[in-house]
């Protein structure tokens, strides 16, 4: 690799502010370049990073602008998710790394076209990886660790639920809020997959879906705002899936994961229960009903060094986690801890909560994968007196 990478960030709202937080923290790489259609918003973002000590990058309206000015190792693609495919398709064409934020797109078919094409770009030694920055939370890796070592014997259930609020403002905030052809979907496909992500990265493969969802506290969206889906995985472990942005005032992300052996806890990113068996171990008949909680112990086996922002407005920690390890990837020319493979089956699994729910019954992952259900028009997101 370089000594210093170059990059650019499609994108400069919120998430590419918080993408140029993170990436600052890293003094191999350096932002080159800035791309927004709405050239203010690029303008602002240079002003930001040029206020941070870093020297501004220039400001381009066009990935093709970009690459055609700059030698740009890395794009970092911060855009609403119905243009993920079109760009990130345009940056491996030309040969660069890049980074996609979560989800992947709106579009199954799409993703599965990226997902090719980022295949071949890899044979080149072309990193491509998608936002999932909570892979990387401490806690996760503990349990992931855990899982993999086998020592929560085999894998029972899980339940996983992210309960949040977004008022009505949140959707009316931008015309594409709350839209299928540029949101996606709702809260599962916007604030839940990355914990779709992290179920998948604990259980495995899933194996058949069937859900329901509604559209229960908002007006003016097309997608839902509350969806409830039962997972079977190949193991044979079975889990509840729950997103929703009508849970005021908004509570914490909570995944729980139960084996014949040892459960966890994973709430608001934090290990909030460890227990595994020992080996040759004996345990009450009843159980420890919570007791005998490890975390602590078992988090000791993980540091992680502590982040503090120093922008109050962006939470850019787990970005820096998931950034150390895609500029590894590209140093070290190995694949990054997330690949767009990941993403689509994290996609693939909201896209058949979406066609359970319109079809009201369940449906196997590998139909919605192999494109079986591509051309049926999801109807999820209704009131409560239509069917769902």
């Amino acid at each position: 690799m370089k000594d210093t990478l170059k990059v650019a960030i499609t994108g400069c709202g919120v998430i590419g502010r918080t993408h140029a937080v993170a990436l600052q923290e890293f003094p191999e790489a350096r932002i080159v370049a800035l791309v927004d259609a709405i050239p203010d918003a690029a303008e602002t973002l240079a002003a930001f990073i040029e206020k941070s000590g870093r020297p501004r990058p220039a400001v381009y309206t066009t990935i093709a602008e970009a690459f055609a000015a700059d030698d740009i190792d890395l794009m970092a693609l911060a855009t609403p998710s119905g243009l993920h495919i079109q760009q990130g398709l345009e940056v491996l064409a030309a040969g660069k790394h890049v980074v996609i934020e979560k989800p992947l797109d709106v579009d199954l078919g799409r993703a599965q076209e990226i997902e090719a094409a980022a295949q071949a770009a890899a044979e080149h030694g072309v990193v491509a990886s998608v936002i999932s920055q909570h892979r990387f939370d401490q806690a996760s890796v503990a349990v992931a660790d855990a899982v993999a070592k086998g020592r929560f014997g085999r894998l029972t259930s899980a339940i996983a639920s992210v309960a949040w609020f977004r008022s009505q403002g949140y959707y009316d905030s931008g015309d594409w809020r709350g839209t299928w052809s540029m949101d996606g979907g709702g809260a599962l496909m916007n604030q839940g997959v990355h914990t779709v992500d992290l179920l998948l990265w604990f259980m495995g493969r899933p194996v058949e879906i069937h859900a329901r969802t509604a559209r229960l506290a908002h007006d003016r969206i097309e997608v839902e705002d509350t969806a409830v889906a039962t997972v079977t995985f190949e193991n044979g472990g079975l889990a509840v899936l729950h997103a929703t942005t009508a849970a005021y005032p908004g509570l914490t992300v909570r995944v729980q994961l139960m084996g014949s052996e040892g459960s966890a806890v994973v709430d608001n990113d934090r290990l909030a229960y460890f227990h595994a068996r020992v080996a040759g171990g004996e345990s009450a008949d009843m159980g420890l009903q919570g007791g005998g909680n490890q975390a602590e112990e078992e988090l000791a086996k993980y540091p992680v060094e502590d982040y503090e922002a120093k922008d109050p407005t962006v939470y850019p920690a787990g970005h820096v986690r998931q950034y150390r390890d895609i500029l590894g990837a590209i140093a070290e020319g190995r694949a990054p801890g997330v690949t767009v493979s990941d993403a689509v089956n994290a996609l693939a699994t909201v896209r058949a909560v979406y066609v359970s729910a319109t079809l009201n019954e369940p449906v196997l992952f590998d139909d919605v994968l192999a494109g079986k259900y591509n051309d049926l028009e999801v109807r999820t997101g209704n009131t409560t007196t239509e069917s769902v």
